[in-house]
């Protein structure tokens, strides 16, 4: 078959699609959720390396570094451990990073920042608002795909739980809606602060309705039930990952079963990055490469 002949067959298979269908973007896009095979890439949270970053011992092109002699897919560089956070780095600064890590071959799969939208003050809500388009405006520039968030974790006695969501998802909502201007998703991260079982994301979900939600799924942060059963219940929003050490079992810590989490992320299709955070005590260079050959050891055996 010639290439003219090729291109009449594509023409005329086009021009049979229903007008509907086109303009609906059926006929451009695919279905996102409909079943499909698995695909994991690593990448690496700096939350990690806190402690060393906070101390000037190491910095985010120390940090690129590191992925790429651990052959990690990906970095998480949090936006706190930019210079002048909470204020949003330069763009001179956000494309020499950039460069580096394209050089280096390392993805930027995601970042973050710290909010508070459970604060009863809607002044200070409003001003976190603000600092989330910010930083939404920054993960567009640095091609992060998302930008991670939390409900936040002020003392809101007086107000009954209801009320708190409603505002949080009111917030998210708007968040959400910015972020659909750069193209970044929002990445709730279930922190045990608000958000305490996967009922508590759902019933939030439901809440926002938005497209450009969706979950930084922290495995070690469902505390009061099955954590396992609780990841399975919440997989279908997850976009992105907080893959740690440790769960927590019976309402105490325990090794992470990575074969039994990886085989729910593969009946599930999750396609993405999965960052890997320590936490605790330690050295992190080695924290972290022995957590990363136990998640390499766990995938190869799915």
């Amino acid at each position: 078959m010639d290439a003219s002949t090729s291109r009449r067959k594509f023409f005329k298979a086009a021009l049979s699609v229903p007008a509907w269908m086109v303009c609906q973007g059926t006929f451009a896009f695919s279905d996102p959720m409909k079943e499909r095979s698995h695909k994991f890439k690593l990448s690496l949270n700096l939350y990690s390396f806190d402690a060393a970053l906070k101390a000037g011992k190491m910095d985010l092109f120390g940090a690129l570094d590191f992925c790429a002699e651990n052959n990690f897919d990906a970095i998480d560089p949090t936006g706190y451990y930019f210079p002048g956070y909470p204020e949003v780095p330069s763009n001179t600064f956000i494309n020499t990073f950039k460069r580096q890590a394209f050089l280096l071959g390392i993805a930027i799969s995601g970042t973050g920042i710290r909010n508070d939208f459970a604060d009863p003050n809607t002044a200070k809500r409003k001003a976190h608002i603000e600092r989330t388009k910010k930083w939404i405006e920054t993960a567009a520039k640095l091609g992060s795909p998302h930008l991670r968030i939390f409900t936040g974790t002020s003392d809101h006695k007086g107000y009954t739980r209801p009320q708190v969501m409603r505002w949080i998802a009111d917030d998210i909502r708007t968040c959400c809606e910015y972020g659909k201007q750069y193209g970044v998703m929002i990445a709730l991260q279930n922190h045990n602060e608000f958000l305490k079982t996967a009922d508590d994301v759902d019933q939030l979900f439901e809440w926002v309705g938005s497209d450009w939600l969706g979950l930084n799924l922290d495995i070690g942060s469902y505390r009061q039930k099955d954590p396992y059963g609780e990841i399975a219940q919440n997989i279908h929003h997850a976009i992105t990952w907080q893959i740690k050490e440790t769960v927590w079992v019976n309402g105490s810590e325990r090794p992470t079963d990575f074969i039994k989490l990886f085989k729910i992320l593969k009946q599930a299709g999750y396609r993405g990055y999965l960052p890997l955070e320590t936490l605790g005590p330690g050295d992190p260079f080695q924290k972290v490469r022995a957590l990363l050959s136990e998640v390499r050891g766990a995938i190869r055996q799915i």
